[in-house]
């Protein structure tokens, strides 16, 4: 009987104490200016920034170069129907490549289609006939307006001159001369075709781990500075054991970012009008585990920041290669090995991938059940290691509490034996 007391005693310290860790973390995070942008502002307001950036998913009227040396009936009409298309734009006309080269230079256009001279004669002879388009690749929307677009007037003006060369007699013949395998384009999951619902949902979800991760290092940084010894545990009664340490502070997180986390997901992609088509549960199923494995990865690296700045060199310069390690801008069939096996290190990479598929692609949590296997393998694992990490700050803190102890009896001591040879 004596026994169950005492484990139903220590079960309830147990919970007193987290609790209590609890509510200096909660404290901690409002107190703190640094880590209230990171939990509370960054997450408020950086994806409204990111997805008001990628809402416009076309561009129209992009000005394009001409450098035209065949001055032919053909090049003539390439040129109206590129100008009449509403992505594209005529601006202006040069007589050489270099001038239009300029132009480019100052971004006054963004792309060249030139004619060589034998344009129109190798027409004329039944040849193959070659123009050139050079675009700016530096802005991915203008390069797509103005290549597709001169593909499209390059492919109907290729049908009127099949057309002129066969001998059909009926537009039904016309029609199987041009197109003999005749085919419907229906784009599936990215509907509108743009960057924006192809980008924003890993952005989404890499914008939640970077401030969790940033927001977790900087207190940790902010314990660090505010300790004599420079310890990430406090000495108190409260900070005895591992997991009332380690599930306090997680349950302020999870708490935080649970909300941030239905924010992002839930309200974001429908105040830009991106492809939401995840269910609730859906997005339960695959956050607990994500927010879970990326709290307890955060815990873990925040061993190694020793001062509030430290968690910048850390964290904010692995964005842009985690989204590509994800594999939505990058194929991960094209992906060296290497990178793929570290990818597997990252909660982002599963799930960037798990919310690609319920959010865009209609997917239920059925679909993503190797995703959320790894989110929750992950976790397991970086909670064994939060748990390795703070049992050895734990030493760590005890190790200076007993140095301390020992100091000041040692102190104690020697007033003692000072008092002594005053009195004699």
């Amino acid at each position: 009987m004596e026994k169950n007391e005492g484990l139903l005693n220590k079960i309830l310290n147990g919970l007193r104490d987290m609790c209590y860790i609890w509510a200096k973390e909660m404290r901690s995070t409002i107190t703190d200016e640094g880590v209230l942008i990171f939990f509370i502002l960054v997450p408020l307001g950086y994806p409204l920034l990111y997805s008001w950036i990628y809402n416009n998913e076309v561009v129209r009227e992009v000005p394009v170069a001409i450098v035209d040396q065949s001055h032919s009936q053909t090049s003539r009409e390439f040129i109206r129907e590129l100008d009449a298309s509403p992505d594209t734009k005529v601006a202006y006309y040069c007589n050489s490549i270099d001038e239009a080269k300029d132009l480019i230079g100052k971004q006054e256009v963004h792309g060249i289609l030139y004619f060589p001279k034998d344009f129109a004669t190798k027409l004329f002879r039944s040849e193959q006939a070659h123009m050139s388009l050079y675009c700016d690749m530096s802005l991915m929307l203008t390069y797509k307006a103005i290549y597709q677009t001169a593909q499209a007037v390059a492919s109907k003006i290729n049908n009127n001159i099949q057309i002129a060369q066969s001998k059909d007699y009926t537009n039904r013949d016309d029609e199987i001369t041009t197109k003999p395998l005749d085919f419907a384009e229906v784009p599936i999951f990215n509907s509108t075709g743009g960057y924006g619902n192809a980008i924003i949902p890993g952005v989404l979800i890499l914008i939640l781990q970077q401030t969790l991760m940033l927001g977790i290092g900087l207190g940790a940084g902010t314990a660090r500075e505010s300790n004599r010894y420079k310890d990430l545990v406090p000495i108190s009664r409260h900070y005895i054991g591992i997991f009332r340490i380690v599930l306090g502070k997680s349950m302020c997180y999870f708490m935080i970012y649970s909300v941030m986390a239905a924010y992002i997901t839930m309200c974001v992609p429908r105040f830009f009008n991106y492809t939401m088509l995840a269910s609730g549960i859906d997005l339960l199923g695959l956050m607990v585990p994500f927010l879970s494995a990326v709290i307890f990865f955060g815990m873990a690296l925040s061993c190694l920041v020793r001062y509030r700045e430290n968690v910048m060199l850390l964290v904010i310069f692995t964005s842009v290669p985690l989204l590509f390690m994800s594999g939505i801008s990058w194929p991960l069939a094209d992906m060296p090995g290497v990178w793929q096996a570290i990818a597997y290190i990252f909660p982002s990479t599963f799930g960037i991938r798990g919310f690609l598929r319920i959010s865009s692609m209609g997917g239920t949590l059925s679909d993503i059940q190797p995703e959320v296997t790894v989110l929750w393998i992950q976790t397991v694992v970086y909670l064994l290691l939060t748990c390795i990490v703070y049992r050895f700050q734990i030493s760590n803190t005890r190790k200076h509490a007993y140095e301390k102890i020992e100091l000041l009896k040692k102190k104690a001591i020697e007033a003692k034996e000072k008092n002594k040879k005053v009195q004699e």
